[in-house]
């Protein structure tokens, strides 16, 4: 088990996502966020846009990882979607992205983010896991290939 372990269930990871551009992509992201932690969906979304007004989130084949810290939020959140068709993100490589691993985290976790975001960002370039994120379509097999994986040291 790793740190993301304590942050995916089942619940959390949509293989089945739908949205035609970055802006829809967050308003699923809020609602869902929204429900989960019953917080105003408005809310996550100002975080979510504020953080991706600094610069795209979008790591590069096809992959991004939007995230912002959340006024009031205690712990740790977050969520995987997989969008059916891949939208236009900004992405340092140019190509669309179809993975988006969502991430909320307490407004003062500053230390906690950052490790969370380098977990994530590991298991997002790694080749094989990239390749296996993208073509599994059971969630529990990538709820346990994320909470299970290893960085190579």
């Amino acid at each position: 088990m790793n740190v993301l372990s304590r942050l995916f269930t089942t619940d959390s990871i949509n293989l089945n996502a739908q949205a035609s551009n970055k802006a829809q992509a967050f308003e699923n992201a809020g609602q869902y966020f929204a429900t989960k932690l019953q917080i105003p969906c408005e809310t996550v979304l100002s975080f979510l846009n504020a953080r991706e007004a600094l610069g795209s989130t979008g790591l590069g084949f096809g992959v991004a990882i939007p995230h912002g810290r959340i006024k009031g939020l205690q712990e740790p959140c977050a969520a995987l979607f997989k969008l059916q068709t891949p939208i236009e993100f900004g992405a340092p490589d140019g190509k669309p992205v179809s993975l988006l691993l969502f991430l909320l985290v307490p407004e003062k976790a500053t230390q906690e983010h950052l490790e969370i975001l380098a977990v994530i960002a590991q298991l997002l370039t790694n080749p094989q896991t990239l390749d296996q994120l993208q073509n599994e379509t059971d969630p529990e097999k990538v709820r346990d290939l994320i909470c299970h994986w290893e960085a190579l040291q």
